[in-house]
């Protein structure tokens, strides 16, 4: 390996047998392709990278509940519905959620008061109830 670089020309040969391998583009600068928009580019995406890092770690933080540590990130999160107000049944149904959302009651509801009803969705979010279900309530 000591031959080589006794050899003075050899960065040369080196980068001439790169050259008629790979081509110009191989041997170049990278600074040549490099433009005031290129840098102000990579300046917005590394501010972008480190807010997104900074929420991360934010939300990675442990925080000490009743002597445990928890996470913060779980603390945050918002409870969601799982009884329908029509008919009171208690689901995790992915599918009840979608329509827990949108009409503010399971699927079940949804095909019982709703889908068999001319106009049942906008009657049903303008507040429209069916008879028997207001005396429910």
């Amino acid at each position: 390996m000591k031959k080589k670089f006794k050899d003075p020309n050899y960065l040369v040969k080196l980068e001439k047998a790169i050259l008629k391998k790979y081509g110009a583009e191989a041997i170049e600068n990278p600074r040549k392709h490099w433009s005031d928009l290129d840098e102000e580019e990579y300046e917005k995406q590394l501010r972008k990278l480190t807010k997104k890092q900074n929420r991360l770690e934010e939300q990675s933080e442990k925080i000490e509940v009743d002597g445990v540590l928890i996470s913060k990130k779980l603390l945050n999160k918002e409870r969601v519905k799982r009884s329908c107000p029509v008919c009171k049944e208690y689901s995790f149904s992915l599918k009840d959620d979608a329509y827990m959302s949108k009409f503010e009651c399971c699927y079940k509801c949804y095909i019982e008061y709703i889908q068999g009803i001319v106009d049942g969705e906008e009657k049903w979010l303008a507040g429209w109830r069916p008879k028997r279900l207001q005396e429910k309530n």
